[in-house]
């Protein structure tokens, strides 16, 4: 798949999806794009910038939603161009689909959405990239099911993306046979390893972590996993999202450097 100049899948070099978990604001966003881009560019690593125009799905009602949706969108819009990145961002409602579509090259349907059918096939009616994440309560066979959905509308551009299941209360585990079991359903596969090391709704936030983000990320990507998803904030204890598992920006190159040599240890393998 092609996302922009950028080949997915198909044992291409891993793809970087990385930002703050929702635009705060236009400061935080664009500095975190920059030195993201910065970082990828130097060590050769293709990069989809994230962030979420608005947050729809928090645990509180006064946990912070967002800047305003177009403010946000715009500021998605202006990394693009003046970066030369592709976008990704989250859609909730069928109603958010058309907008948000005019502004990124991603839609991304969270994880406890993706058995919603009119959301699915609005997302594949743009002719966008959609990333489902599996939710939380589905096993990974299953999510046939959704991107069927997408497939329905003509629209092939599909993304699957692990982001735990739920064990219990208040916790996720990650089933790395996971990955494996959607790449055979035909379809890149994302490893999210920053929302795999939540805490879920502990009180009225979700706690995290993120000591095992990192070993996460090495595990999927010796299994060669298409794309790695990473929430990462100059200052995750001040984030006004996912404070608790979300990446320090400042340990991203250094662990990029070290997944770009067992990727290629690892797609190596495969193309033997």
């Amino acid at each position: 798949m092609q996302i922009e100049k950028l080949n997915i899948g198909n044992n291409s070099p891993f793809v970087l999806i990385a930002g703050p978990c929702v635009v705060e604001n236009e400061a935080i966003t664009f500095s975190t794009a920059k030195t993201v881009k910065e970082i990828t560019t130097e060590l050769g690593i293709p990069f989809i910038f994230k962030a979420s125009y608005k947050k729809a799905n928090r645990t509180s009602l006064h946990s912070f939603k967002g800047i305003g949706d177009k403010e946000a969108l715009e500021i998605l819009l202006q990394i693009k161009k003046n970066l030369d990145v592709p976008i990704l961002t989250d859609v909730h409602t069928v109603e958010e689909v058309e907008l948000a579509a005019k502004y990124v090259d991603v839609l991304q349907i969270p994880a406890f959405l993706c058995r919603q059918t009119d959301l699915l096939l609005a997302a594949g009616k743009t002719g966008k990239v959609v990333n489902i994440k599996k939710g939380q309560f589905l096993a990974p066979e299953d999510m046939k099911h959704a991107a069927e959905k997408i497939l329905s509308t003509k629209n092939e551009r599909v993304m699957l993306t692990e982001r735990g299941t739920t064990f219990g209360y208040h916790n996720l585990v990650v089933d790395m046979r996971s990955l494996v079991i959607m790449r055979e359903l035909g379809f890149p596969v994302v490893m999210d390893a920053t929302h795999a090391v939540q805490l879920p709704s502990k009180g009225n936030l979700s706690g995290g972590q993120p000591k095992f983000i990192k070993p996460l990320a090495k595990a999927a990507v010796a299994i060669g996993v298409d794309a790695l998803f990473f929430e990462v904030h100059p200052n995750p204890k001040e984030a006004l999202s996912d404070a608790y598992s979300q990446l320090p920006l400042s340990e991203l190159k250094d662990l990029l450097i070290d997944l770009k040599q067992i990727d290629e240890i690892t797609k190596k393998e495969h193309s033997r």
